[in-house]
């Protein structure tokens, strides 16, 4: 068994023990002589000394080590381990090495491939919200061009439908461009002071004709005083009206949203001083298996409600990536039967 004795098997051993990532080498009697400390970690430290299709059982990165050590050349394959919630994907490269031996490194790829499972998502998402309205906008159209040409009484409902449908898919553009954009000022913190109190309450005057027609009371409670943070005035106003609009919408049920503002000085979560802005509703409340998924993109509780009340399913997604552009953070309560409270905590400095 090769135990890196000579000087040069001492070089690759410090050298390999250098790699940040988990590295082994192969010896050329196809045991493992060497694995450095993140390769012990995944591995497990018995693996020096043992036979590599015993240490590494998964085909593909047995043949990549058996075509490297007959060929001496270089081989890339994916490895695929069990984590504690999901599993972690390794990019490795098997590299011939002097001496007859392999060395294989492993590079933990999990972030790129879940970003990249993410934007398939996203699109596929995109593509299915807009294929349902564009569909229907088709079908009337050529409705109209044929069979309902002359229909007047025909014309004026199937013209009503496509204006919803449209206003329909012009909404999802909107969340749409409003999210890039959010997105891309993240990483800029807003410094002007801004009045929540004043905030909120230009908020609920906006909305009160839309909770009226619903036949829901807006309350707004808390400090009466101005309570200033950094932030963005639009955004933060696109924030609490979402906010109160959903609770309107979807907690109409209870006939009352509260709203309050108040300033909390505990720390609770490590903000510091802060500024905590409470949406709640007693409507028919969340299921608390939906809390934890309800800020992701299109994600919707009840996806035919949702659509038929003019939800995109951006919404959320929206709030939460402007309380994470102010440092603040976002909390959702809720329970079946009992209404539901949307929390937003934002830093006074």
């Amino acid at each position: 068994m090769d135990i890196l004795v000579s000087a040069e098997g001492r070089l690759l051993g410090s050298l390999v023990d250098g790699i940040p990532a988990p590295a082994l080498v192969i010896a050329q009697d196809e045991r493992i002589s060497f694995a450095n400390a993140a390769a012990l970690a995944l591995f497990g430290g018995g693996i020096v000394g043992r036979h590599y299709i015993i240490a590494m059982r998964q085909p593909g990165l047995l043949d990549a080590i058996e075509g490297t050590l007959r060929h001496k050349q270089k081989a890339c394959t994916r490895y695929i381990v069990a984590g504690p919630s999901r599993e972690i994907a390794f990019q490795v490269t098997v590299s011939p090495v002097e001496g007859n031996r392999a060395l294989c490194v492993f590079e933990d790829v999990s972030e790129q491939e879940q970003v990249s499972a993410m934007r398939r998502d996203f699109v596929a998402n995109v593509s299915h919200e807009l294929r349902t309205p564009l569909t229907s906008l088709l079908g009337f159209i050529e409705t109209l061009q044929g069979a309902a040409k002359d229909d007047a009484a025909a014309r004026d409902r199937f013209l009503g439908i496509m204006s919803r449908e449209a206003e329909r898919m012009n909404r999802l553009v909107r969340d749409l461009l409003s999210l890039s954009r959010v997105e891309s000022e993240e990483r800029m913190r807003p410094t002007t002071p801004v009045d929540m109190v004043a905030l909120v309450a230009v908020a609920m005057a906006a909305l009160r004709p839309v909770a009226a027609a619903k036949g829901v009371r807006l309350e707004q409670g808390g400090q009466a005083g101005p309570l200033p943070v950094p932030a963005d005035a639009d955004q933060m106003t696109q924030v609490f009206q979402n906010l109160i609009e959903n609770a309107v919408k979807y907690g109409a049920s209870g006939g009352v949203v509260h709203i309050t503002v108040e300033r909390d000085d505990s720390d609770a979560l490590r903000l510091g001083p802060a500024v905590v802005i409470r949406v709640t509703d007693k409507g028919d409340g969340i299921d608390p298996i939906h809390i934890p998924r309800l800020t992701e993109r299109f994600y919707r509780v009840d996806d035919h409600r949702s659509r038929e009340m003019g939800g995109t399913g951006l919404g959320l997604a929206i709030v939460k990536h402007i309380i994470n552009r102010h440092r603040g953070r976002f909390r959702i309560e809720s329970a079946k039967g009992q209404g539901s409270t949307f929390s937003v905590f934002l830093p006074v400095a």
